[in-house]
């Protein structure tokens, strides 16, 4: 384990564990989600954006 991926008390180290946050987890691989999963999570990221932009299109016309 590296020195960053250890915790820095004993008391985070146990809620991690309870928790089961993986002390790793900035090197998950999140492309081998499943296709469905990303296809949706693109089309939020899509869908806010594009409504964003069109609130702001809105305001600057009134």
């Amino acid at each position: 384990m590296k020195e960053d991926d250890k915790p820095f008390n004993d008391a985070i180290d146990h809620l991690n564990k309870i928790e089961g946050n993986p002390a790793n987890f900035a090197k998950a691989d999140f492309t081998k989600l499943p296709k469905p999963l990303k296809y949706f999570g693109y089309f939020i990221i899509v869908f806010f954006s594009v409504s964003i932009l069109l609130i702001i299109i809105a305001n600057l016309l009134n």
